[in-house]
């Protein structure tokens, strides 16, 4: 690898994917707490692109449209730079780090103030192509339903 090359390669997409194909998207300072951004993304995690989308754009959580949107936009990425296929695609890495809190106070009574804590989020999702042993599970599942059958049919059932 040239040096022009290492330095077009970003440190955070080499910690990110390494040398694998994929892309990613991150949304900063989004105004929702990590608590409920992770609490999204444990839906989706491990998702096909378009199951994902389709589960986040019917998610009853307010922080679903925003996730919705960084999932959207690291498949674009996946599309655009790395030449991927979109039905290919597979939500590989997706986590929420905190961002700053914003501090406010709210009078309270004989003269007193609370501080409203205001949490911020970094929310990144990493795609990559689906792995090859993911495509070779269904007919690894089919052969053991074969297994069940014949077993049943022997008058055997686990």
């Amino acid at each position: 690898m040239s040096v022009q090359e290492r330095r077009a390669v970003s440190a955070r997409r080499e910690s990110l994917l390494g040398d694998e194909p994929g892309a990613f998207a991150v949304a900063r300072f989004v105004r929702v707490t990590p608590m409920k951004a992770r609490r999204v993304l444990d839906l989706v995690r491990g998702m096909g692109i378009d199951n994902a989308l389709a589960t986040l754009k019917f998610a009853p959580q307010a922080a679903a449209a925003t996730v919705y949107k960084v999932v959207d936009s690291a498949a674009a990425n996946a599309e655009g730079t790395e030449h991927l296929s979109r039905a290919d695609l597979v939500v590989v890495k997706a986590f929420v780090d905190e961002g700053p809190t914003l501090k406010r106070h709210r009078p309270r009574a004989q003269g007193r103030a609370t501080r409203i804590d205001k949490r911020t989020s970094h929310i990144t999702v990493v795609v990559g192509p689906r792995a090859e042993e993911e495509t070779a599970k269904p007919a690894a599942d089919a052969k053991k339903a074969d297994g069940k059958k014949a077993a049943e049919k022997k008058g055997r059932t686990r």
